[in-house]
């Protein structure tokens, strides 16, 4: 749909590998949770492990309590409680399964709690195969496009995102690689078949702050409920992500819930919510 393609990884072909199996063996199979944990520089296959800031309780939970470490990914659904205030960053390991993101999971992911979530990496701050949602917490995701050529650079990159429950998102991708794209927020299809992401973003009485030179959101399509654009001003959902009042896509956008009044600093967050 977009004119850039972004981040592929072995997890990809191991994905389709499996749904081709599947399909052999006479039916769909569905993961409960995820099937792998990459964490603080291992790799887990079962839960029930823990490390300090952490714990991966069951299959498709993880708790994040003052974590501060290398990127995080998981093969298939995950729902992530955040307490406290958060950190990944992509690892520079040579032999590192996940090196360009802060986070990436190959499923859904919902970030939810009372805690905050700084993600940062070259080509996103996080990556999510399938539907990403952001429910009550504080999320800022950062990509600088640190050595990324002909790719899609954005903080988030995922097939549909909704942030709900006085979620707030910070989002920024930046790069000067040639053939580089940068967006807040990239939503594509990852192509997974039956189930996939639709390309759509959602804003719930929340927040959202996203910027690219190419585009705040790039996405097919979305709605609002009880929220609105602070900017850009005329804001409107275009065929390509959301537009400004001249139908050119805003490189800037900013959404709010509706009769809210900015605070002059959130959390962690160096720019303010509305401008």
């Amino acid at each position: 749909m977009f004119a850039a393609e972004s981040y592929t990884s072995r997890h990809y072909i191991a994905i389709i590998a499996m749904a081709c199996i599947c399909v052999l063996l006479g039916g769909p199979s569905y993961a409960a949770g995820a099937e792998s944990l990459i964490i603080a520089g291992a790799t887990y296959y079962e839960p029930g492990v823990s490390g300090p800031g952490w714990a991966w309780t069951d299959a498709d939970h993880l708790e994040l309590n003052g974590f501060s470490g290398e990127a995080i990914g998981a093969d298939g659904d995950l729902v992530v409680t955040l307490t406290g205030q958060n950190s990944v960053t992509e690892s520079h390991a040579p032999d590192a399964d996940i090196t360009l993101c802060g986070m990436e999971v190959w499923g859904n992911l919902t970030l939810r709690g009372t805690g905050t979530l700084t993600a940062t990496g070259s080509q996103c701050g996080i990556h999510v195969s399938q539907a990403l949602v952001v429910d009550g917490c504080t999320v800022d995701a950062r990509a600088d496009g640190a050595d990324i050529s002909d790719e899609a650079v954005a903080g988030v990159i995922a097939g549909d995102m909704a942030v709900r429950g006085g979620g707030r998102v910070v989002a920024s991708g930046a790069g000067s690689g040639a053939g580089v794209s940068a967006y807040g927020v990239y939503l594509q299809d990852a192509g997974l078949g039956e189930g996939a992401a639709g390309c759509r973003l959602s804003v719930d009485a929340s927040w959202l702050d996203a910027t690219g030179a190419d585009g705040g959101v790039a996405c097919a399509g979305g709605s609002l409920v009880s929220a609105r654009f602070v900017a850009p001003a005329g804001g409107a959902f275009g065929a390509g992500g959301v537009v400004d009042a001249s139908g050119a896509m805003a490189p800037h956008v900013v959404i709010e819930p509706e009769g809210a009044t900015a605070p002059a600093g959130v959390l962690m967050f160096t720019k303010k919510w509305s401008e």
